[in-house]
């Protein structure tokens, strides 16, 4: 692991982001160029002394899902995000038929959406990064292992991912999701990681079993649901899905009818977002 390289390839990487091409706000008195550190450690969901010590070429050696994620925040290419899995001694992901890692220019556009939620979702259902709008709706998941951030994992296994979801829409919702599933798996039937994700699944929920044995199959498309927020209350909103040209990530943004109810109780939820990150 070359330390020194890899603290010098984060530095100028950081120095090269403005906090604007982020979704930052650009604050006063800020002295030095690019991003803070705090700011791509709130960014890669780390904490700024783990980050810190990496720049300081000091400290344990980042992990891989540690890397990913610093690769996310500082908006790397595929190539810039290879070189900084060498420099930290690892091999960079293969590529294969689905990639987790997202590109610049799809982050940027995530970035943008400050006043509606918004996801990047790999076809396998997996949370690739959510603006902070999101994490006000959906919840953070930046905490959660890699395997635990998963659409249809957490609907199936955690009773707050349904209690999202009011009770009357929750079987059609679990329904969407595993007909999805079913979807990819037939597109990709090699795929050990989907292979591993649906036997998981079978383990944990009856429920999860008797709609997989039905064999529904429906891809994800743009619709209109309905969520329960303990703060704010009900939304309605309407699910636009945006696929990249491979058709294995989806930009999942979710906007509220101008002047409803619930274009009034989504401005609430992005105030009070605001509020919990500027406390955290």
């Amino acid at each position: 692991m070359g330390r020194s390289e890899l603290a010098d390839f984060l530095r100028h990487c950081r120095a090269r982001l403005t906090p604007a091409a982020v979704g930052l706000s650009q604050g006063a008195r800020r002295r030095t160029p690019g991003l803070r550190r705090e700011e791509v450690a709130q960014l890669a969901g780390m904490s700024t002394d783990h980050y810190t010590r990496l720049e300081q070429a000091r400290g344990s050696r980042p992990s891989r899902q540690m890397l990913a994620a610093v690769a996310r925040a500082l908006r790397l290419t595929g190539d810039e995000r290879d070189h900084l899995f060498h420099l930290a001694g690892e091999e960079p992901p293969r590529a294969r038929s689905t990639t987790e890692h997202v590109r610049p220019g799809l982050l940027l556009v995530l970035d943008r959406l400050v006043d509606v939620p918004a996801r990047v979702v790999s076809d396998r259902g997996d949370v690739l990064a959510q603006n902070a709008m999101a994490g006000a709706l959906h919840g953070d998941l930046s905490a959660r292992p890699a395997a635990e951030r998963n659409i249809a994992w957490l609907y199936f296994t955690n009773p707050s991912a349904r209690e999202l979801f009011p009770a009357e829409d929750r079987d059609r919702a679990a329904g969407n999701l595993v007909a999805d599933l079913r979807a990819t798996v037939a597109r990709r039937p090699d795929d050990v990681r989907l292979a591993e994700l649906v036997r998981r699944l079978r383990a944990r929920s009856e429920e999860f079993v008797g709609l997989w044995d039905a064999h529904c199959v429906a891809v994800r498309r743009a619709d209109t649901k309905r969520f329960v927020h303990p703060v704010v209350g009900l939304l309605e909103l309407d699910c636009e899905v945006l696929l990249s040209p491979e058709h294995d990530q989806r930009l999942i943004v979710y906007t509220a009818r101008p002047g409803s109810r619930s274009g009034e109780r989504l401005e609430l939820l992005r105030v009070i977002g605001l509020q919990e990150l500027t406390h955290s």
